[in-house]
């Protein structure tokens, strides 16, 4: 069975947890067990202790001396010394348990004549262990004499060990009931929060299945926050309108190729099939059939600069020294046509964009106005840095464009009107032209030229500038 990412992280976290909370019980039942040990004997140590302290300065009630007679010292130390819980003392005497405190012991251990019979041979402080009614006894035998009295007597104390035991085991299975408590807290809240963390990550996955199924490249993620899966959101985000844009310019590119090249491959295709054994006939056929493969040829080329221009890697910066673009695309466009060339002003400045680029927008807008003008018209081409902007344009003294058709003639496949060459493109020239000048961040657009005519100006921003001198 395969586990989700929420099951498995709360999985871990409470192994981890569980690990933690064992090792912490196994630990604390070793100190605490260790610690009663040593105090045990540390009682045994202080009650051999005690009996000495007090044999050292017990006296006869009724003489005032120094108490002389075994049994007196023993009972004397009886009456004086009451035992701790779960702790109990008594006395033999001449091979015999003799007395036991006035408090009863958890067991009478002293009626074992069997471990009285044990305890009697020891002639120095001797410690041992037996199992009693009230579980393990550990005690210490303390041999007791007298000067002038020739009786044996031996004090016992003994420890019920189990039950000092079972104080650590309650403490020890309290720290084990409150840890199993702890650990049922820590998954509960563990499954919520890994739940809400987790959850843009699910819906990452639900987008990417509805994407898969629908091809609808239009859904983005909101998930608010600064954190890693906030950010993984936003690269989602970012990566989907990298494929719509990608989705978007395959289509446009489908449709522009299907819908313009369609006409030019039914022409060639009529004149192949209708072309004779007439070397005259198909002279021409062969020139109408070039002449549309060559404009095929600049459709394609054209569309596949539309579809680059919105891709990443479609401009190779570089710095661009606006007066040299100037004047060189002045050069460049003389051939074109028979027309008054001139530059208007040049910008002493560089610039951070992509020379071959512009120059190709340049030369498109030059080429623009040669089909809208005649022999003789003026054009003129000029750059400037104007209110933090570079500002490069091409006008011409032609027929220029009417208002209503400012914004449109920049769409796809438009021509506009007032064409005097004999040239017929696709309609996509002005396209490419504002496709350049938005990859560079800027834009382009069409006024009338002081004396009439059409001035086109591609406005790009001053990212960096540097002055000329």
């Amino acid at each position: 069975m395969r586990l989700s990412a929420r099951a498995r992280i709360v999985g871990w976290m409470l192994a981890v947890v569980g690990l933690a909370l064992l090792v912490s019980i196994l630990a604390t039942w070793s100190i605490l067990f260790v610690r009663l040990n040593d105090r045990m004997e540390a009682e045994l140590r202080n009650e051999v202790d005690k009996l000495r302290q007090y044999a050292d300065r017990a006296l006869d009630p009724e003489t005032g001396k120094p108490v002389t007679d075994v049994e007196n010292l023993m009972t004397g130390y009886l009456q004086l010394n009451v035992p701790d819980r779960w702790e109990t003392l008594f006395t033999i005497l001449d091979g015999k348990a003799h007395k036991i405190p006035a408090a009863p012991p958890l067991a009478r251990i002293d009626t074992d004549d069997e471990l009285v019979a044990r305890m009697i041979r020891a002639t120095r402080v001797e410690h041992g262990e037996f199992d009693s009614a009230a579980g393990t006894v550990q005690y210490a035998v303390i041999p007791v004499t007298v000067s002038g009295d020739s009786r044996r007597g031996h004090v016992v104390v003994a420890q019920f060990y189990d039950l000092h035991r079972r104080e650590m085991v309650d403490a020890v299975s309290v720290l084990g009931l409150s840890s199993l408590a702890a650990m049922g807290l820590t998954g509960a809240v563990g499954w919520l929060v890994a739940g809400q963390v987790l959850a843009p990550v699910r819906l990452v996955r639900q987008t990417a299945e509805q994407i898969s199924d629908s091809t609808d490249l239009t859904r983005r993620l909101d998930v608010p926050g600064d954190d890693d899966v906030a950010a993984l959101a936003a690269t989602f985000n970012h990566m989907l309108d990298r494929l719509e844009r990608a989705f978007v310019v395959q289509r446009n590119f489908m449709d522009d190729a299907g819908h313009e090249l369609r006409t030019p491959i039914t022409v060639i295709r009529g004149h192949l099939e209708l072309m004779g054994d007439d070397p005259d006939d198909r002279a021409e056929t062969i020139a109408l059939v070039t002449d549309e493969l060559s404009r095929m040829n600049r459709m394609v080329d054209d569309l596949l600069t539309l579809a680059k221009a919105e891709q990443p890697g479609f401009l190779a910066l570089d710095n661009v020294e606006l007066a040299d673009l100037t004047v060189s695309v002045v050069a460049k466009a003389r051939a074109l046509g028979e027309r008054t060339w001139r530059v208007d002003d040049v910008a002493e400045a560089r610039l951070p964009a992509d020379r071959q680029r512009l120059t190709q927008a340049l030369m498109q807008l030059a080429a623009n106005a040669v089909r809208h003008t005649t022999d003789g018209d003026l054009i003129a081409v000029g750059s400037a840095v104007r209110e933090g902007r570079v500002d490069l344009w091409v006008r011409d003294s032609g027929p220029g464009v009417a208002p209503a058709e400012r914004e449109r003639i920049f769409g796809r496949f438009v021509r506009g009107a007032g064409r005097t060459g004999a040239h017929d493109g696709a309609g996509l020239g002005l396209a490419i032209v504002k496709s350049i000048a938005q990859a560079h961040g800027g834009t382009v657009k069409v006024t009338e030229a002081a004396g009439g005519g059409a001035c086109f100006v591609i406005s790009l921003p001053l990212w960096e500038l540097w002055r000329v001198g």
